[in-house]
């Protein structure tokens, strides 16, 4: 059976932007996941949550000669087709992910606790994040080096 690992924002937006800080961690967390042939998960609040912070952090920086090349890469079919559409399941899942945020003292803001629910939903026993938000979290295993694939 293939591993299935989710992907949370930060981890995104260090694969994507060369300049970020995690990219370094990023690019070895990917290599780790190609050479285990493990499948990425990305989720669509995933994807909004880095085009939003990125677009922020670009104008703020700014590097707005940036902006376009990122978008491109982001829009790119080949990370498409690792999309998991999970934001059509807000109005069926919002009570328990208010619970979440609520059970975890915010330390889980919303789309983490979306996150949460919808790899336990769909059997994701990884998530791949710098964040130290899902290590709460029971069976969920947050992924932030290649040695924790071991």
């Amino acid at each position: 059976m293939t591993e299935v690992v989710g992907i949370d924002t930060s981890v995104l937006i260090g694969l994507l932007d060369p300049k970020d800080v995690w990219h370094g961690p990023a690019v070895a967390l990917k290599e780790a996941f190609q050479k285990r042939q493990v499948k990425v998960a990305m989720f669509d609040c995933v994807l909004a949550e880095a085009i939003s912070t990125m677009a922020r952090r670009i104008h703020e920086q700014p590097r707005t000669a940036d902006l376009d090349h990122l978008l491109a890469r982001i829009s790119a079919d080949d990370l498409r087709e690792d999309i998991l559409w999970v934001l059509p399941d807000v109005p069926v899942l919002y009570d328990d992910i208010v619970e979440l945020v609520r059970s975890s003292n915010g330390e889980l803001n919303f789309n983490d606790a979306l996150i949460v629910l919808s790899c336990r939903h769909r059997d994701i026993p990884f998530i791949a994040s710098f964040d130290r938000d899902f290590d709460s979290v029971p069976g969920l295993r947050r992924l932030a080096k290649p040695d924790d694939l071991s």
